[in-house]
């Protein structure tokens, strides 16, 4: 017998959720469908929602599924009061979340995918491969529990947690308008970032839409033979042709381009490497006058032990960020928040599927 999976109700438009009510029992008036859809995107499950008949959430239990995260491991630091989550989905996988506390509000860093298949060799999150797509509501989930575990509102979202949000394209655009929507979380689009590797095709269809988010994209090194070496997608879209799709981008929507640098000692952090950046988006943002304002998030690498790449030091990075604010490139260097907790992706997740590797070992 064929296996039918069950909508996940986090993830259902109002109307496709209208839809679902009525399949059930014809007769259920439209402020039935409010009452429910309002409750879902604040966070409260089927099971708990005490004006709903109960008859109805027997049968929409029946028909349906809740894909809410749980809280398998909660980490504060206690240097800048950082949250680290490993959220348990339904089917036992696990995903990470971090919310960064700031003086403008909250900021929520959540994950796309279950793994990651993209193969970025400084990336705890692609060890293992991709796992599944995340559900739109299982994004939203993320954000709901936190929210409710802390007792403070998130005001900003960060797509630049485990997984390639554009490799789950359809899933992430359907959660991008549940986030902005006035009956949900309401979450200005301006308020949210999406962090790429680099999927052109995606990126076309992304700038179609012309939602007013910030794109920033993980470049990392300024030559296709130096990205190519630590980031395969290259070797598929080159560096030129993800200039182009930036282009594009910024012309359809007029939002500004954030560019994620990744400093590897040794690898990718001389001031020959920061003039052949500046080089390299100079030439391909700002031709024909465009004035497309570039900004480089400079990003000391994680320890991964796998990768064998270590942090580039202090002067080191300093030198690079100076070489492009002489070449009229805006960078600042991202403050590593919540040092105690590994707050950075994937590596709590690593640490869990080591321990229950190594726990089933041992049986």
């Amino acid at each position: 017998m064929e296996n039918v999976i069950k909508p996940d109700l986090l993830s259902l438009t109002k109307d496709e959720l209208a839809e679902l009510v009525r399949s059930v029992s014809e007769n259920e008036p439209q402020y039935r469908v409010d009452q429910i859809y309002k409750q879902l995107q604040g966070g409260i499950e089927l099971s708990q929602m005490t004006n709903i008949p109960k008859a109805l959430k027997t049968r929409l239990e029946e028909v349906s599924q809740s894909r809410l995260p749980k809280i398998h491991t909660r980490l504060v630091s206690a240097i800048d009061g950082t949250v680290k989550y490993l959220f348990e989905l339904c089917d036992g996988n696990c995903i990470e979340s971090v919310v960064m506390k700031y003086k403008h509000g909250n900021t929520i860093c959540i994950s796309t995918q279950v793994g990651c298949r993209m193969g970025c060799k400084f990336c705890a999150s692609t060890i293992g491969g991709r796992v599944r797509d995340l559900t739109s509501g299982e994004m939203l989930g993320q954000i709901l529990v936190a929210q409710k575990d802390m007792g403070e509102r998130i005001s900003n979202v960060v797509m630049m947690g485990i997984g390639e949000p554009l490799d789950n394209y359809d899933n992430t655009v359907r959660f991008l308008h549940a986030l902005n929507s006035p009956d949900g979380l309401n979450i200005g689009y301006r308020h949210v970032s999406l962090s790429t590797c680099g999927i052109v095709p995606k990126i076309y269809e992304l700038a179609s839409l012309n939602l007013p988010i910030t794109l920033s994209i993980s470049l990392h090194a300024p030559t296709d033979e130096a990205r190519s070496e630590i980031m395969p997608i290259n070797k598929k879209y080159p560096i030129a042709e993800l200039m182009e799709a930036c282009r594009e981008y910024y012309s359809e929507n007029g939002r500004r381009i954030s560019f994620e640098y990744t400093l590897i000692s040794g690898k990718n952090d001389s001031p020959e490497n920061a003039l052949s950046l500046a080089s390299l988006l100079n030439s391909s943002l700002r031709r024909k006058g465009s004035g497309m304002p570039i900004h480089v998030n400079l990003i000391p690498v994680n320890d991964v032990t796998e990768s064998g790449f270590r942090r580039s030091g202090k002067a080191s990075i300093e030198r690079f960020a100076a070489v492009l604010e002489a070449k009229g490139i805006r960078a600042t260097v991202r403050r590593r928040l919540g040092p105690d907790i590994n707050a950075s992706c994937g590596q709590l997740r690593r640490k869990n599927a080591e321990t229950s590797d190594k726990g089933k070992n041992e049986e």
